[in-house]
C-alpha cells in the first residue's frame, strides 16, 4: 500500500512542486509546534507564576539585551513571545478548525440537500447564501457575536466566548460549501448510478451519503483548505478588534493587538513576530489549497 501510495499522481505532483513543499513543510511545523505547545514552550502564558514584570520587554536573543532564557523576546508583562506565539497558534488553530468542520457540515448538508431536492428549499437556501455572499464574511461575524452579546448575558457570554467566536467564523463560511455541494449534485444526480440507486428504491440520505458525496469530495477538500486559511484570518481580525478572545487568552489576533501599543515606541518584535507568523501560516495554508485545486482539476495544471 504506502509502493502504491508514493507511485500515486498526488505525490509525484507534490514533488516536482517546490512551492507546495515548502508550504507543507511550514504548516506541519507550525502545527506540530502547536499542538505540542505545552512541551516544547519553555513557560506557560496562562500561567502567571510563570513569567515576571522584571523581565517585561526584553528584545530577541539575537538583539543587544536579549536575553537566552527568552529566544524571541518577552512582551509588557514578561511573558516570553516563543511560548506565547505556540500557545497562540494552538488556540488560533483550534478555533479555525472546529469553525470550518461545523461550516462544511452545515453548507454541504444543505447543498446536497438543495440540489437533490430542487424547489422552494432549493431556492430558499440560495436566497439566504446569495444574501451573506453580499455582506463581507468579517461582517457577518461582527453581526452574529453583536446578536450573542444581546441575548446572552454578560457574564454567560464571557464564559461562552469561545463557542460564540467559533459559531460566529463558521456561519460565516458555510456559503461556499454550499454552493458548490449544490452545484456537484446537479452534475451527479444525472448519471447512471444515481438514477439506478434511486430505482432500486434506496433512500435519498442514503443517495447522498453513499453515492453522491464521495464523488464531490475532492472540490470540498479544496474549499476546506482554502477556508481553514479564512477561519485563521477572521479569529484573528476579531480578536484584533477586541470583540474575539480577551487579552489573557493569547491568540494570534490577540498578540497583534497588544502589539500594536508598541508599534511606535521601539519593542518591534511583540508586533512584528506574532503578525510574520500568521502570515507565514496563512500563506502556507493557501499554497496547499491552490496544489490541492491544481491535483483535482487536471485543466489548470
Amino acid at each position: 500500500m504506502l509502493g502504491r501510495l508514493m507511485q500515486s499522481e498526488a505525490v509525484w505532483l507534490f514533488s516536482r512542486s517546490p512551492a507546495a513543499i515548502l508550504a507543507a513543510i511550514a504548516a506541519v511545523t507550525i502545527v506540530l509546534g502547536a499542538l505540542f505547545a505545552p512541551w516544547i514552550a519553555p513557560t506557560d502564558p496562562y500561567d502567571l507564576s510563570s513569567f515576571s514584570l522584571i523581565d517585561g520587554l526584553l528584545p530577541p536573543v539575537w538583539e543587544d539585551g536579549g536575553d537566552p532564557r527568552f529566544l524571541l523576546g518577552t512582551d509588557d508583562q514578561g511573558r516570553d513571545m516563543f511560548s506565547s506565539i505556540l500557545y497562540g497558534a494552538r488556540l488560533s488553530l483550534a478555533i479555525a478548525a472546529m469553525a470550518m468542520a461545523i461550516a462544511l457540515v452545515l453548507g454541504v448538508g444543505l447543498g446536497l440537500a438543495a440540489g437533490y431536492y430542487g424547489g422552494r428549499f432549493d431556492a430558499v437556501v440560495m436566497r439566504i447564501a446569495d444574501v451573506q455572499l453580499a455582506l463581507p464574511a468579517i461582517l457577518t461575524a461582527l453581526l452574529i457575536d453583536g446578536i450573542s452579546r444581546g441575548i446572552l448575558p454578560r457574564d454567560m457570554h464571557d464564559d461562552l466566548r469561545l463557542g460564540v467566536i467559533t459559531v460566529a467564523i463558521a456561519l460565516s463560511l458555510w456559503v461556499n460549501f454550499a454552493r458548490t455541494a449544490r452545484a456537484s449534485v446537479f452534475v451527479e444526480r444525472n448519471k447512471d448510478y444515481v438514477q439506478a440507486a434511486i430505482m432500486m428504491g434506496q433512500h435519498p440520505l442514503r443517495i447522498m451519503a453513499r453515492h453522491i458525496l464521495p464523488n464531490i469530495l475532492g472540490p470540498l477538500l479544496v474549499i476546506a483548505t482554502v477556508d481553514l486559511a479564512s477561519a485563521i484570518l477572521l479569529e484573528a481580525t476579531l480578536s484584533f478588534l477586541g470583540v474575539g478572545l480577551p487579552a489573557d487568552s493569547p491568540s494570534l489576533g490577540t498578540l497583534i493587538r497588544i502589539g500594536m501599543q508598541y508599534l511606535l515606541s521601539g519593542e518591534w518584535w511583540i508586533l512584528w513576530i506574532p503578525t510574520l507568523f500568521l502570515v507565514v501560516l496563512v500563506v502556507a495554508i493557501n499554497l496547499l489549497g491552490d496544489f490541492l485545486r491544481d491535483l483535482f482539476n487536471p485543466s489548470l495544471r
